[in-house]
């Protein structure tokens, strides 16, 4: 069983951690969600030194890495948890 992991932080040393706390950012102020190539972009114009192929990596795991706050209601799309509708 995995642990909850926490909130990644645009703080640490580690390249992905912050990619990743990038991605939560953007996503938050998307309530909608974020289709894949947009995000990806975003995420790689937030910080020319994000390489290219570890965001595409960061992005691609995102809902593997953080399955308790991230999902993807439809192919290619990223949405945080906290906003997926209540089933009626």
């Amino acid at each position: 069983m995995k642990r909850a992991r926490s909130l990644p932080s645009k703080d640490s040393s580690k390249v992905t951690e912050r990619i990743n706390a990038t991605a939560f950012e953007l996503l938050e102020k998307n309530p909608e969600g974020l289709r894949w190539t947009d995000l990806r972009k975003k995420i790689e114009a937030s910080d020319a030194s994000f390489h290219p192929k570890t965001v595409n990596g960061c992005v691609w795991k995102l809902v593997e890495t953080f399955p308790d706050k991230i999902y993807k209601p439809s192919k290619g799309l990223f949405r945080l948890r906290k906003y997926k509708p209540a089933k009626k």
